[in-house]
């Protein structure tokens, strides 16, 4: 379902808090507290701030954000935004010698990392998405916390634009 940004403005916190809780991968907390800073005047402003209260939580909380995000190509049980983003690049349909390749990439990863592999896949390819794995199975550890909050940021974006209209 797609609300207005007027909408959003108007609601008490508790829908405010139900209706963005998904954003950032059904942590609500993050919703609950965009709240204080209405009125947005935008969907940029509305994003901006939500990614600000990501950014000044504690590592203890943003490990958590990281940790409940899905596996990429991963055959469980995920939020139903999740689904669709995965599925619009195909990884709902992988082979099976692509499922062990990906289930393989991410085992790795959370071996390395303590969670797992984050991409915003909207507008990525399978191949593109192996790529980005490689590459970053390369960085440190700080390197990748903050790539993955910025992936989650941009997962963020996509969500809003899709269900939050400006007028």
């Amino acid at each position: 379902m797609t609300y207005s940004l007027a909408a959003l403005n108007q609601m008490d916190q508790a829908t405010f808090t139900a209706t963005l809780a998904a954003v950032f991968e059904d942590t609500p907390a993050i919703a609950a507290q965009t709240w204080h800073h209405r009125p947005f005047s935008s969907l940029k402003s509305l994003h901006q701030a939500m990614s600000e209260i990501v950014q000044a939580q504690s590592l203890a909380d943003q490990l958590a954000l990281l940790r409940a995000h899905p596996d990429l190509g991963g055959r469980v049980q995920m939020a139903d935004a999740s689904v669709q983003e995965q599925a619009s690049v195909g990884l709902n349909q992988l082979t099976a010698e692509e499922y062990e390749q990906f289930l393989s990439l991410n085992q790795r990863y959370r071996e390395k990392f303590k969670f797992p592999f984050i991409m915003a896949v909207a507008g990525q390819t399978q191949a593109s998405i192996l790529k980005a794995f490689a590459q970053r199975l390369e960085n440190s550890e700080t390197e990748e916390i903050q790539q993955a909050l910025q992936e989650v940021s941009k997962i963020a974006w996509f969500r809003l634009n899709a269900w939050i209209k400006e007028s």
